[in-house]
């Protein structure tokens, strides 16, 4: 057994990894705090009848049990007679006065009876679960109405990491001293002109003396892009060590964030052409906005690093070993086997960054060749992200009234079943090689021996589920999953680190990892991809914002003279929009542009954004930006996806990890969006 070890922790790591594990661990308990409550509440009541009555101190009531009767009447009678002599009234009723003393009285007694039972209830156990019971209550109130500014310290802390080890998405790398310099000083400008349109967005909102719901976003975002522009300053004055000399200026531009070059284009279009330079942060707040929604993306971010610290994924794939797969076969095997991880983190590009090394590998090891194995890996979330329960479907449904879940859960799985179909197909139709299988006779024992590994993950998933369905009520659906799902796989963590030990594991350098070596390189690792994609998201909605202002979508057509006509018009502005768009960022867009066209044109709500999703992801892995593949890229290592381009024997093999997925993902949009029509028609 290997004892290496992470390096030193250094002041930097606190300062970030710190930081994200706590406000990530706040999102988890405040999310389960208010079911907790609400069961803590009625099992109080299960156990202690009228527990509401005895969740705080009755006081003892000032009122007298044994009053005298008589004093009081003579004083009431004399206060009576002071008023006789002002104002003409009726003789004061002695035996009236009388007996409401003595309701009173036996009021009193009853109040003292009522905190004397009180008191003699309150015991020692009633204290202790009152106590828990109230700070969980304190919990969920302390985060209610706060995620808006937890939202943006995950996002900057993650952002400042991600920009200090240089590891924003970007064409490529930053390797040459060129790249570095080029990569800093477009920051620095880009990071500068978000600094200006929040300040100018904030002297506007203050200026119009106008009510403001969520004044503390501005210091927050202030500060944030404020030290975004402070660290690439630095790197530009101080470039990292250990990097290559020279380099080229158009590689150099290749190596500037996808983020940075958004906020670019935006800044000149509303700098310059409108001259409304807080238009930027305007629409950068939309992500704002959908804190929920991208704080659960924080959390399947965060469950994902931790999945990739488990072996659950290699003991996963170990399961096909035994059947002596073809690489074709175990690709298609890939792609539907990531499926379900894909629906549950929420995004393609969540399950690549948390499973495409492990994907990679595998493929690598059965013999596929590399341009298959990235067209595999890029593709390991296309098929998923139509599954329940998926946010991307989430806030479509909850954008859009005219959808539901139900209805594009129903759907999502058609169109799954025809993106895995069509894959196959591809696949079979451009393989080198025999399509093989091993007989079950040779497969089968060595098949359930690796099966058996998996049952003590299989427990552990099935153990928390079932604590969560008995204790809170919570089932793993669409709105409980973001913060179940950590705490899963933090069960998986814990359990490999602390009770497997001994089970030979393939991977000896997550052997050697502590559990909080685990939990902290896992919490770094979220960090980073935290702080890349939800600026990445932010600007997104900016880009949005652009093409929404700018009017482009006006110029087309609000009504077409046929339907064949409106889906060739929407296939091919939804592929455009995909292109360079993140997909919540093309959600929100969509929402209240192309998909107004889509209706009045008769295309059905459901059909439309099943049309939708296709394209978005045909789009994700089309150039020029082509996502899934830059972000498989960083998994699989930039030298190994260099190798690539010198395999194969023709242009398609040569091409293949653009091309299959192209084509693929494009056939079944063809599919998806004429068939309907088709049945419909017929």
């Amino acid at each position: 057994m290997l004892t290496s070890r992470l390096p030193k922790r250094h002041w930097w790591e606190w300062l970030s990894t710190l930081p994200v594990f706590i406000i990530l661990l706040i999102i988890i308990v405040a999310g389960n705090s208010e079911k907790l409550h609400a069961q803590l509440l009625k099992a109080g009541e299960f156990l202690w009848q009228d527990y509401f009555s005895l969740r705080g101190d009755i006081a003892k009531p000032e009122c007298s049990i044994n009053p005298d009767i008589e004093a009081e009447l003579d004083k009431l009678a004399a206060e009576k007679d002071d008023l006789d002599m002002l104002f003409d009234d009726e003789p004061f009723d002695r035996e009236a006065a009388r007996v409401s003393l003595e309701k009173s009285r036996m009021l009193c007694v009853e109040k003292h009876q009522l905190a004397k039972n009180n008191q003699a209830r309150v015991t020692l156990t009633v204290k202790i679960f009152r106590a828990v019971e109230k700070t969980v209550a304190a919990i969920s109130l302390l985060t209610h109405g706060k995620h808006r500014e937890i939202l943006l310290l995950l996002l900057f802390i993650g952002a400042i990491t991600c920009s200090i080890k240089q590891h924003h998405i970007a064409f490529k790398p930053v390797i040459t001293e060129l790249d570095q310099r080029v990569s800093a000083a477009a920051q620095l400008l880009g990071n500068i002109l978000l600094l200006v349109s929040t300040w100018n967005y904030r002297d506007k909102v203050f200026q119009a003396q106008a009510a403001i719901d969520y004044p503390d976003i501005f210091p927050l975002l202030i500060a944030g892009f404020g030290l975004l522009s402070a660290v690439s300053f630095f790197l530009l004055i101080k470039p990292r060590s250990g990097i290559k000399s020279g380099g080229t200026v158009t590689h150099a531009l290749l190596a500037t964030p996808l983020y940075i070059i958004m906020a670019l284009f935006a800044a000149k279009y509303f700098f310059l052409t409108e001259g409304h330079p807080a238009g930027v942060a305007i629409f950068f707040s939309l992500l704002i906005d959908q804190a929920g929604l991208f704080l659960n993306i924080g959390l399947y971010i965060w469950t994902g690093m931790l999945l990739k610290q488990t072996q659950l994924g290699e003991r996963l794939f170990n399961i096909f070993k035994p059947w002596q797969m073809s690489p074709e076969v175990l690709a298609f095997v890939a792609i539907v086997v990531m499926a379900l991880p894909t629906a549950y983190t929420g995004a393609s590009g969540i399950i690549i960054i948390a499973m495409g090394a492990i994907v990679y590998k595998e493929l690598r090891r059965v013999g596929a060749r590399r341009q298959l194995a990235l067209a595999a890996t890029a593709m390991t979330g296309s098929a998923g992200v139509v599954l329940r329960p998926c946010l991307l479907v989430v806030l479509i449904a909850a954008l859009n009234k005219e959808v539901v879940t139900d209805q594009l859960f129903e759907w999502g799985i058609r169109t799954f079943v025809t993106t895995i179909v069509v894959f196959w197909f591809f696949v079979f139709l451009t393989r080198q090689e025999k399509i093989r299988i091993a007989s079950v006779r040779d497969a089968f024992p060595a098949f359930m021996l690796a099966l058996r590994a998996l049952i003590p993950y299989a427990v552990i998933l099935i153990i928390v589920y079932f604590l969560y369905v008995f204790l809170l009520n919570a089932y793993l659906d669409e709105f409980s999953a973001p913060v179940i799902l950590p705490v899963m796989v933090l069960g998986l963590v814990i359990y490999e680190k602390l009770f497997a030990n001994d089970i030979a594991l393939d991977n000896s350098q997550q052997e050697s990892r502590s559990l909080e070596e685990a939990v902290r390189l896992a919490s770094s690792e979220a960090s980073i991809h935290i702080g890349a994609l939800l600026l990445l998201m932010g600007l997104s909605f900016v880009l949005g914002g652009v093409v929404e202002r700018s009017g482009l979508l006006d110029f087309f057509p609000q009504h077409f003279e046929s339907i064949w006509l409106t889906l060739i018009f929407l296939v091919m502005i939804l592929i455009g929009i995909g292109m360079v768009m993140d997909p919540f960022g093309a959600v929100v867009l969509v929402s209240g542009t192309v998909a107004q066209i889509a209706y009045k044109n008769g295309i059905q709500p459901v059909h439309f954004w099943m049309m939708t999703l296709v394209a978005f992801e045909l789009g994700y892995l089309s150039p020029p930006v082509a996502l899934n593949h830059l972000l498989t890229k960083q998994m699989v290592g930039h030298a190994e996806a260099t190798k690539s381009m010198q395999d194969g024997s023709c242009f398609w093999y040569r091409h293949e990890r653009i091309l299959l997925p192209l084509i693929t993902m494009m056939t079944t949009l063809l599919l998806v969006s004429v068939v309907p029509v088709l049945v419909r028609e017929w």
